[in-house]
């Protein structure tokens, strides 16, 4: 790597841990500054999944208050996103990258409808509780559990917007506060990328240059998400996501 390109690696960490804590899709910053500096789309996969690990895990100590009496909800949880991690971590690696390449601009493109539609679920979400008016489950029962776990699949299998998908889940199954979940969601994004590196450290190749800076950055991102919240306004931030997001799928379908 050039000195520019890994100062832009290092600055792709610090957004990617910012957003990620705030509402995640990280991943759509720092995967096509990867395949920027010239690296595989695999390759780029997998080191993003270890770097943005600190990250995930700075976010979630930022939000520590936010999880108290969370503890058996984040057990409960974590175990469905081990699982779906470890399944998606085996899936991208038996995959031919062939197929790899021609996925990833779909998952892409699904993970950007997520984020410009994450408004609208949000309010049908309420309006259903609000004519239901049943309480709910306090872990969200199988439904979240399953849910969580195919969504874990897509989030070791890719990560981005694994997030977004988290948080709409358990929006939609849990009668809970959007910080508090959001806290869970940081949580189970640190369970789902460190069960998927750990599985890539044996079975694949990195580019260790870029998961340090990575690492950093995001660790950093990760303080500096906590501290922000959502006091940046929604829009803004999703407009950002989506401008990113599409050139990294121009970027796919060039290569």
């Amino acid at each position: 790597m050039t000195i520019w390109e890994m100062l832009a690696v290092f600055a792709a960490g610090i957004s990617a841990g910012t957003i990620n804590t705030i509402v995640g899709s990280g991943t759509l910053i720092t995967f096509p500054v990867l395949l920027a500096t010239g690296l595989p789309p695999v390759t780029a996969t997998v080191s993003n999944a270890l770097g943005l690990i600190p990250g995930s895990i700075s976010g979630a100590i930022g939000y520590r208050a936010e999880l108290t009496g969370q503890r058996s909800r984040v057990l409960r949880l974590s175990i469905a996103a081990a699982i779906g991690g470890i399944s998606g971590a085996v899936l991208l690696l038996m995959l031919p990258s062939t197929a790899f390449e021609t996925i990833v601009p779909v998952l892409v493109a699904l993970a950007l409808v997520l984020v410009i539609l994450q408004p609208r679920i949000t309010k049908a979400v309420q309006r259903r509780r609000e004519r239901n008016g049943t309480p709910t489950h306090p872990d969200g029962g199988p439904l979240l559990f399953v849910g969580l776990m195919l969504a874990s699949v897509y989030g070791g299998y890719f990560t981005a917007a694994q997030g977004i998908i988290y948080l709409s889940l358990m929006g939609m199954l849990l009668d809970d506060s959007l910080q508090r979940l959001n806290a869970v969601k940081n949580v189970l994004a640190a369970v789902v990328n460190s069960i998927a590196a750990l599985f890539f450290l044996f079975v694949a190749d990195f580019e260790w240059t870029a998961v340090v800076l990575l690492a950093v950055g995001s660790a950093l991102g990760g303080q500096l998400g906590a501290r922000i919240g959502l006091r940046l306004p929604p829009t803004a931030l999703r407009v950002l996501i989506v401008a990113v997001g599409t050139v990294a799928i121009v970027q796919l379908l060039l290569r």
